[in-house]
């Protein structure tokens, strides 16, 4: 059936308006359905349609040129007096003054203005606009927030090639410059290096704000607690140097050749003295030498690392790293390429006698070791594949803590300046570990990877909320601490003080244990009849009881 209806219209009538009015509803056609056409319906079940309200965006990413800051200041002279008055004239200023304070309309202007001055100090005075209502819930919110750390600016050698970063030391004014040590301590590779170390400023780090021009790489290098200025630096050849940061980056005097280090200083540290002009350092040659920066022509005493205490150059150990605690003034730790950690006192009355204890730490060099700023017994050492934890209470005995061996070195440490538990580690994979020991002392609380390359250096600022670490290819990174790791919480001291006592009574208790098995298995060689084993016999034993563990391991894994 074909439904077919025309409408005829004249050509002048198209495009007008049409024109509709109200009609009742009338049936045009009626078609019934088909039962055939069913059989061949197929409901769509279930039915989904998504629709996406929000607009479409994409992501994308520019890296934009870096843009040269400087800062400038402005000189505000003292302005509005009269073209009469000169206001560098005491005399005129003064008279004017005087003639201003005796008009009438001065004093009721300063009546006037006193009512509303009052007003609004006694306001000031009734509210506290910087009152914290919430203080407490905020201090719980970030005792819940997860330990972060992320990277806010790098420093790079301006140099090519680039040199290591030996050393950090933060400016004492408020952390607001880092000093950086350069120099290559492979061998016979800092021959035909740039030897200068640059003072950075953290807010300008396109352009070292002081370049340090010493005759030989520096490796050390500490700013002076007690004068700012004052920068002591050791040197790759074995000299002490040091710097006036006013008078510019040429040194202002060094020790003689002749009565200095035979090979690199590896530590420097000012002493707290009442001229603030001493000093020490320690070396690889054996030597800790004691200096006096107004008299450089010669140490002002010396002392052998000799832990025979014979006092033989030729037997000393090399000094890798320095300590030193202004709160024990007369102490100081040496960690060195042995493995050992030598306890010295500088008040002995012979140099034998200065040597106070010694720890058998590492299988490898001692890379760093440094006290506990909370408890200065209590000391950090890094070396091979650990760090470990010791405490002066305990002579002779093994580290009352230490953590997990990694698969890669261990290349520097140190304390959180404001949490007694935390110290940070980094590795020469690039990894810097965070570890709080109150709460996990095998496993970091967080690890940041910050370079590709072996991390060397590592230094936290006075506040702890930002932490240096500075690589193989001299680049110096900037890392800034979530506040849960640079804020002490309440009975956070008491605590670690409390986990320090018990582990070195735990080890002192297995110390004591180890000594008596050690007593009983004597007692009992000597009660047996003395019997000559065959050699062969028991380097067959041996060789099984290897093998047997080797296949033991294997069956494990």
């Amino acid at each position: 059936m074909e439904i077919k209806y025309e409408y005829s219209r004249k050509r002048s009538e198209f495009g007008r308006p049409c024109v509709f009015s109200d009609l009742l509803a009338e049936v045009t056609v009626n078609i019934p359905p088909d039962p055939a056409l069913a059989e061949d319906f197929i409901p769509q079940d279930p039915v989904d349609f998504a629709v996406q309200e929000g607009p479409v965006l994409a992501g994308h990413e520019v890296n934009t040129e870096r843009s040269q800051v400087t800062i400038r200041g402005v000189n505000h002279v003292e302005g509005g007096w009269p073209k009469h008055v000169d206001p560098k004239n005491q005399e005129l200023t003064t008279r004017y003054r005087e003639e201003v304070e005796r008009e009438e309309v001065y004093t009721k202007t300063i009546q006037r203005l006193g009512f509303v001055v009052e007003h609004y100090i006694k306001q000031n005075n009734t509210i506290d606009i910087y009152e914290e209502y919430f203080e407490e819930e905020e201090e719980e919110d970030e005792d819940e927030e997860h330990p972060s750390a992320k990277i806010i600016c790098v420093i790079r050698d301006p140099n090519n090639p680039r040199r290591m970063c030996t050393h950090l030391s933060w400016h004492p004014d408020s952390n607001r410059a880092v000093a950086v040590a350069y120099c290559s301590l492979d061998f016979q590779e800092s021959r035909n290096l740039n030897s200068d170390s640059y003072v950075w400023d953290v807010e300008k780090p396109y352009a070292p704000e002081l370049t340090l021009k010493p005759s030989s790489p520096v490796v050390t290098l500490e700013y002076n607690s007690k004068d700012w200025y004052h920068m002591l630096g050791g040197c790759y050849n074995g000299q002490i140097v040091y710097w006036d940061t006013r008078k510019g980056g040429l040194p202002m005097e060094m020790t003689p050749v002749e009565f200095s280090h035979r090979d690199p200083v590896y530590g420097a540290y000012w002493l707290p003295s009442r001229t603030g002009t001493e000093c020490f350092s320690g070396s690889t040659d054996g030597q800790v030498l004691w200096w006096d920066i107004r008299k450089l022509s010669q140490p002002s005493e010396r002392l052998v690392l000799d832990i025979s205490r014979q006092d033989q150059l030729k037997d000393a150990l090399g000094a890798s790293s320095l300590d030193f605690a202004p709160v024990l003034p007369t102490k100081f730790l040496v960690g060195t390429e042995q493995g050992i950690i030598i306890s010295c006192n500088r008040d002995a009355k012979t140099p034998p006698e200065k040597i106070a204890n010694i720890f058998r730490s590492h299988i490898g060099a001692v890379y760093r070791v440094t006290r506990n700023p909370f408890f200065p017994k209590v000391f950090l050492s890094v070396g091979d594949w650990t760090a470990r934890i010791w405490t002066e209470e305990l002579m002779d005995s093994s580290s009352i803590m230490e953590t997990r061996y990694h698969s890669s070195y261990l290349m520097n440490t140190c304390w959180s300046p404001v949490k007694p538990a935390v110290f940070f580690t980094v590795r020469s994979d690039g990894v810097l570990d965070i570890w709080d020991i109150l709460f996990h002392q095998k496993e970091p609380s967080l690890s940041v990877k910050v370079s590709n390359d072996p991390l060397l250096s590592l230094c936290s600022q006075d506040n702890g909320r930002i932490v240096s670490c500075a690589t193989k290819m001299g680049n110096v990174s900037l890392l800034e601490l979530s506040p849960g790791l640079c804020t002490i919480r309440k009975n956070e001291k008491t605590l670690t003080s409390t986990m320090f006592e018990r582990e070195a009574r735990r080890e002192k208790v297995l110390q004591d244990k180890y000594k008596e098995r050690l007593l009983r298995e004597q007692e009992q060689l000597r009660a047996q009849p003395e019997q000559q084993e065959d050699a062969v016999q028991i380097f067959q034993q041996a060789r099984e009881d290897f093998l047997a563990s080797i296949k033991a391991e294997r069956r494990r894994r």
